[in-house]
């Protein structure tokens, strides 16, 4: 299978997933928003609002972006238009962080002035549906991602898993609440709204935080993290040896789902045979493929000055 109709398959598989993403968070958002004006409670708002802000950024990413970053890199886009995603992720995601903090503002305001009162037992059995529907959704691409999985698709099946687990803690708290309503710490349930969306908020925005800070790096172009950098050093090393030649500096640059990788060595007896060369790359970037997506390798060797 060649490069390009391998290229094609990725592209085929990553539509798939996220039109999967796209009528989830659709009908989620529907039902979600429904349900928030229904009973005034800020813990479906917040999911509403999450599914909203996904359901925005989904739509250009498979129009516009997903073509593009199929395209092949040239001398005027050295770097394709993989940083493009990059930026996408960041924008997302800090969408996502701004609503997420005004929401937790909100949220304690409303403590701090006695609470919110909802239909408990509503939310509890709405929130026991949208989670088996977003498991639902979750397993479906989780089946279509093993064949492929780019860092966009791992980040909306990390959100439609969080969905999951949040939705099943959102109806427990509330079916807590109904529970509480029946005792002397009745006044509590007051509470349980509030609490448990700036519980949820918390929990979500970890992601945010940790990929904005990762798509930034990529972005002005710095090294992947240490574990990264070891794992291709570990590989390029391996192969090397047999040649006997060692790594000189190894510049490893990560943007969106592509990686660049240049290895400068030194051969033990300062001869380079190119078809040996040229093994050695194959070598190299066939076994980086197991663990990167889109990898490109580059062996130069390095002069004295």
């Amino acid at each position: 299978m060649g490069e390009n109709e391998k290229n094609q398959n990725k592209m085929r598989y990553e539509k798939i997933i996220m039109n999967i993403s796209l009528i989830g968070s659709i009908l989620f958002m529907l039902s979600e928003g429904f349900m928030a004006y229904y009973t005034k409670s800020h813990s479906l708002l917040m999911d509403c609002i999450f599914d909203v802000t996904d359901l925005i950024m989904i739509g250009p990413f498979m129009m516009v972006l997903v073509p593009l970053l199929y395209k092949p890199v040239t001398e005027k886009r050295p770097y394709g238009f993989s940083q493009v995603e990059s930026l996408f992720v960041v924008i997302k995601y800090s969408v996502l962080l701004v609503i997420t903090i005004q929401l937790v503002w909100d949220n304690l305001y409303t403590i701090f002035h006695g609470g919110r009162h909802v239909d408990g037992g509503s939310i509890a059995v709405f929130e026991l549906a949208v989670c088996a529907g977003c498991l639902i959704i979750y397993i479906l691409m989780y089946y279509f991602s093993r064949k492929y999985a780019s860092l966009t698709i791992q980040a909306e099946i990390y959100i439609w898993k969080l969905d999951v687990i949040s939705s099943f803690g959102v109806a427990v708290a509330f079916f807590i609440q109904i529970l509480v309503k029946k005792t002397q710490f009745a006044w509590i349930a007051y509470y349980v709204d509030p609490v448990v969306a700036i519980v949820m908020a918390c929990f979500l925005l970890i992601e945010p935080v940790k990929m904005i800070f990762v798509n930034l790096k990529n972005l002005v172009l710095f090294a992947p993290e240490q574990d990264i950098m070891d794992s291709i050093r570990f590989v390029a090393e391996k192969h090397m040896d047999k040649v006997y030649c060692d790594i000189e500096f190894l510049d490893v640059i990560q943007t969106g789902r592509k990686t660049w990788v240049e290895i400068y060595f030194k051969s033990h007896n300062d001869l380079i045979n190119t078809k040996i060369l040229l093994q050695l790359r194959n070598d190299i970037r066939a076994e980086l493929r197991k663990e990167f997506d889109q990898v490109y390798v580059e062996l130069i060797p390095s002069l004295p000055d």
